[in-house]
């Protein structure tokens, strides 16, 4: 039972990570597009590059400059999906082993 619990927990904090990312993508489209160019929305904008920036930094080593292109929020996405991926066939491994 503890084990769902755990499965549970990494679903919603994979889940709001996404969110978190989609929300900056938007922002930035905001900014970079001038239809949002006040100080709330550089804030905001500067505390989702704060939480992102430590899970974008190992990709963007790897990643080459695509003409100022940074795919590294794709990447993450990606890698998430596949870490979603794993943790339910985990889960549906554990549920047949229970049942």
């Amino acid at each position: 039972m503890i084990t769902l619990t755990i499965i549970q927990i990494l679903h919603v904090i994979l889940n709001v990570v996404w969110w978190i990312i989609i929300a900056q993508f938007v922002v930035s489209l905001l900014i970079t597009f001038n239809v949002a160019n006040n100080m709330t929305i550089r804030s905001i904008a500067s505390g989702l590059d704060q939480v992102t920036e430590p899970l974008y930094r190992p990709i963007r080593r790897v990643l080459p400059v695509m003409g100022g292109l940074d795919f590294a929020p794709l990447v993450v996405l990606v890698l998430m999906q596949i870490i979603t991926i794993v943790i339910d066939n985990v889960a549906a491994s554990f549920m047949a082993g229970v049942g």
